[in-house]
């Protein structure tokens, strides 16, 4: 018996209650009645083939893509077996529109008239997800590699100036003294390091904080530290305060413009950096579903970040400046992570963004 393709307009509301939950998906969902008719699509669907709800429902899928060929090859198969099939590499256009490389799980069910799910992820968002997944293992293990050897690293340090201080006391050579003010000297710098090393380990502190507050601050700061390099600001003035602490957003955020700023100050004619905020609507952030989250975006005109360090920016260490420690990065990571976002790169020659997404949902427990 086929499902009426109608089914949406004549019980629109109880339809809308029985796949209200596909809504919250990351990935796009169709829904097919017996006959094969689309009788549903999610917002991740509208986004990705970029049609409206109007446009799919009540068609076939032959009369939505070019092409469909493949796509009902997998509908057949999970029909025949009464199971999902997962059809790992598929092409699919929609008429005027780029052809999209999809994987695509077709599953039997029986809810509200709909038989069949079609869930579809796009293979280059699959890839980002697992590369995400395998950089944020090896970045924890680096940062737990990296906190134990600091502490290891920091009972010596005080012991070595200590000693240094004991025997500057009994010398009465100046240039002996300054060898031992060179030594005092620099296991002080080591000692800082260290410190930056273990601070992010702090739990955040929430508070409602307002991000262009901070943004403002950290413009002033960077301002006067490179007078010549031009800080834009493009806010979007709607959004809305949200639980976070502020201190650590403040040097997260502090971080990622200093980078940009000293990457432009020394090689751009015309240096620049642009400040953007922007609500992002629908964003996934650590496999969780957000109706709204906060795009915050540094971008800079310089050389851009090196290719070979593009996959390892954020590890501990790592700096592709001369005299960088390494650190501003990956503290910047942990504390948008400790916020339960992400940060993400894209560089080329000419143009570097840092994109901060946090969620701003997100309670003072950070549940």
């Amino acid at each position: 018996m086929k499902f009426p393709s109608l089914l949406l307009s004549h019980a629109g509301d109880d339809v809308k209650n029985a796949y209200a939950g596909l809504e919250l998906l990351a990935t796009a969902v169709l829904l097919l009645d017996r006959g094969f008719t689309i009788v549903y699509a999610n917002a991740a669907a509208e986004n990705l083939f970029e049609l409206s709800k109007k446009q799919i429902a009540g068609r076939r899928p032959r009369e939505v893509f070019i092409d469909a060929a493949s796509l009902l090859d997998a509908v057949d198969k999970a029909v025949r077996a009464g199971a999902s099939y997962t059809e790992q590499e598929l092409e699919l256009a929609v008429p005027g529109k780029p052809r999209l490389h999809l994987t695509c799980t077709v599953s039997p069910i029986d809810v509200r008239g709909a038989a069949l799910l079609l869930e579809f992820r796009h293979i280059d968002q699959q890839l980002k997800i697992a590369r995400e997944e395998r950089m944020q293992e090896q970045q924890q293990a680096n940062r737990e590699l990296i906190r134990s050897l600091a502490h290891e690293i920091k009972n010596p340090l005080g012991g070595i100036r200590g000693a240094a201080q004991l025997l500057e006391r009994e010398l009465d050579h100046p240039q002996l003294i300054e060898y031992t003010q060179v030594i005092i000297g620099e296991a002080d710098r080591l000692r800082s390091l260290v410190n930056r090393l273990l601070t992010p380990h702090r739990v955040p502190t929430y508070r409602r904080t307002n991000i262009h507050e901070i943004l403002v601050q950290v413009k002033g700061v960077l301002q006067a530290e490179f007078p010549h390099v031009a800080i834009v600001s493009d806010f979007d003035t709607s959004l809305p305060e949200f639980d976070a602490d502020p201190e650590q957003l403040t040097q997260a955020v502090l971080n990622i413009v200093r980078n940009a700023a000293q990457a432009v100050a020394a090689t751009t004619r015309a240096p620049e950096i642009r400040l953007t905020t922007r609500v992002a609507r629908g964003v996934t952030l650590a496999k969780k579903r957000h109706r709204l989250a906060l795009a915050l975006s540094v971008t800079d005109n310089g050389p851009g970040v090196p290719e070979a360090l593009r996959d390892r920016i954020f590890f501990p260490l790592v700096s592709g400046r001369e005299g960088g420690s390494g650190l501003g990065l990956t503290i910047a990571q942990t504390f948008v992570a400790q916020h339960h976002g992400t940060i993400e790169c894209d560089s080329v020659p000419g143009r570097t963004v840092f994109t901060i997404l946090l969620p701003l949902g997100i309670g003072r427990t950070g549940a």
